[in-house]
């Protein structure tokens, strides 16, 4: 029994989701990326275009990554810490 993609409109373009995807946190995604869209458009006065909005995205996300891995750094620090007092104390 094959299921079929659940298919969202999003900023015009139709995006293909796999059957099992969280639909309601795609959709509470796809409302804030059109949200997001749409005040920027306004604050541009219209002359705000997708190819900014994926750049902006893109940025974002990068910040997320970049961010992630610090935290992952440091609490990779932290645990090789604990893991020198624990030998430490054997």
């Amino acid at each position: 029994m094959s299921q079929e993609n659940i298919n969202l409109t999003v900023l015009g373009l139709d995006i293909a989701f796999k059957p099992g995807a969280d639909m309601e946190r795609v959709q509470r995604a796809v409302r804030l990326v059109e949200e997001r869209f749409a005040d920027q458009k306004l604050r541009s006065h219209g002359g705000q275009s997708k190819d900014i909005l994926l750049t902006f995205l893109a940025l974002g996300l990068a910040d997320d990554l970049l961010q992630s891995k610090k935290r992952l750094g440091d609490v990779q620090n932290r645990i090789n810490s604990l893991l020198s007092k624990i030998e430490e104390s054997v």
